[in-house]
């Protein structure tokens, strides 16, 4: 027996404008990707090209040069080690005291959020001016205090402390915002309150239950403070230090394709951390 089909509607849209509507945003997220992709792509091409252009020809002499540039080693390897330093800092600050709020003082999650947000309103270069200002005026007044030593050892060239404090606060805001998103993906007043009633430690608590908990949020935490500084320019060279970014600059004057290289290959190095720190995460979940 044949089913029968209910008569369409006068008001009822046809069949086929069902498909219409949902082809139109697929064409517009391809167009908006193919855009988003020539935006990228296009000055990527353009500096492979400056950096293989010879005028005989076709020379990929800029690449073999970049690890034996003078002071490429030096200046990479202070950078990573900033960038280490920077991520073990923002960590313990930000985790605890994001915990703290979410499990003792609900309310001040709108001030934490408010004070770890600052440094994308103040301009780099009013922070460093006021940075500067107190490494100069700082040791005339510490002179006769035990603080004179600690102050000149901050800005030691090998190791400058200071631009671990100073990439710090700028990475304060991405830190954040990663680990409210992993902190709100978990129920970790349930997860405390459990571990807490089997005789675990808030060491106990923190480590073994919380953490392996947010992997993918420290983890995305610590990948955007990396390339905090392995990109930030201004305060490094205000304050007259030269990590990676101020060498790339610096040797651009007399080796501008290893320059242009070097920053390719900055950038690629980039997207594959960001590339491994994805596929964590997504094995994880």
């Amino acid at each position: 027996m044949a089913a029968l089909t209910p008569a369409p509607l006068p008001g009822d849209a046809p069949a086929s404008s069902g498909r219409g509507r949902k082809g139109r945003p697929r064409v517009w997220r391809v167009v908006v990707l193919s855009l988003a992709a020539l935006y990228f792509l296009v000055p990527m091409a353009a500096s492979f090209w400056f950096t293989v252009d010879d005028p005989q020809g076709f020379s990929a002499d800029a690449y073999g040069q970049i690890f034996s540039a003078p002071g490429f080693g030096s200046s990479l390897l202070l950078s990573l080690g900033l960038a280490a330093a920077t991520i073990v800092v923002v960590l313990l600050l930000t985790l605890p005291a994001m915990l703290a709020v979410r499990l003792g003082a609900p309310r001040l999650r709108p001030v934490l959020e408010v004070v770890c947000t600052l440094p994308l309103v103040v301009p780099p270069i009013t922070f460093v001016a006021g940075i500067s200002t107190v490494l100069r005026f700082g040791p005339e007044y510490l002179a006769r205090t035990p603080f004179y030593q600690t102050i000149i050892a901050m800005q030691n060239p090998d190791f400058p402390v200071v631009l671990v404090l100073a990439y710090v606060v700028l990475a304060l805001p991405f830190a954040h915002r990663s680990l409210d998103a992993g902190l709100r993906a978990i129920d970790v007043p349930t997860l405390v309150e459990a571990a807490r009633n089997c005789g675990a430690s808030w060491p106990h608590v923190v480590f073994r239950v919380i953490v392996p908990n947010l992997r993918s949020a420290l983890a995305s935490a610590s990948f955007l403070t990396l390339a905090l500084v392995l990109g930030e320019f201004t305060v490094a060279r205000l304050l007259s230090f030269q990590p990676f970014p101020v060498w790339i600059v610096y040797i651009s004057g007399s080796q501008a394709q290893v320059s242009v290289a070097v920053s390719l290959f900055s950038l690629l190095l980039t997207w594959l951390v960001l590339l491994a720190v994805s596929v964590a995460g997504r094995n994880r979940s």
